[in-house]
């Protein structure tokens, strides 16, 4: 998704303000309850006469991701709002709503199959055979560490928040690019083996998407002058 560094710079402007915060709050509410209503509608039952067993691919994916999905969603949404460079705010608008979009389908399937929303006890057990990424807990490891790859730790998130200008940055590359390098495996693992169409594609999408994003952080980074951190 290609968006005007022009218009995102104004959104950036506005969203300083208690009016632009609020419009802000407002797409975000809106992408969320498109993708729960396009998961609903574009039912993955529709396939499959009954819903996906509480421990499957599907159930575990769609609770996964979300979660993973929305730690990206945070971090850009503070540099949609503090990024002082119009290319690395067209990167957050895009992140945020692309992902909060797939969000809400995701939420939408998990309220259409009686799942929870949210998982619980040990994360990514959905990868059978996903060797070390598999059965991670979803206990604080170290600060507040998530174990999911790729998540950034609480003291990360917390620095982030109290810096500004090229510092936050660089920063935001460093722990966007992670994150999504964390999440490419867990939707590749999601595209190919779940069996319920739509949950295949919308991984697929992920997989392309962020794979995409990697490339374009990888430029800006080498423009802002930032190494990557080590994958996790």
């Amino acid at each position: 998704m290609t968006v005007d560094t022009d218009t995102v710079h104004t959104g950036t402007s506005a969203a300083k303000s208690g009016p632009g915060r609020v419009l802000i709050a407002l797409l975000a509410l809106a992408l969320v309850l498109s993708g729960v209503l396009i998961g609903v509608l574009v039912s993955p039952t529709d396939t499959s006469p009954a819903a996906p067993p509480p421990d499957s691919i599907e159930v575990g994916f769609a609770q996964d991701m979300s979660v993973h999905h929305n730690q990206a969603i945070e971090m850009s949404a503070i540099a949609l709002d503090r990024s002082p460079d119009a290319v690395v705010r067209t990167l957050a608008y895009d992140v945020l709503t692309t992902q909060q979009s797939q969000v809400g389908a995701m939420q939408g399937w998990l309220t259409l199959w009686d799942r929870p929303t949210l998982p619980s006890g040990a994360s990514m057990t959905w990868m059978t055979d996903g060797g070390s990424m598999a059965g991670h807990s979803m206990d604080t490891a170290d600060a507040g560490t998530m174990s999911m790859p790729g998540m950034a730790s609480t003291a990360e998130l917390q620095r982030l928040r109290r810096m500004s200008g090229e510092e936050f940055d660089g920063m935001y590359l460093q722990l966007l690019r992670r994150h999504h390098r964390g999440g490419i495996p867990m939707a590749e693992y999601g595209a190919a083996n779940a069996s319920v169409p739509a949950v295949s594609a919308l991984a697929q999408s992920i997989t392309a998407t962020q794979s995409a994003e990697v490339d374009q952080i990888d430029v800006l980074m080498s423009a802002h002058g930032v190494d990557p951190l080590p994958d996790r």
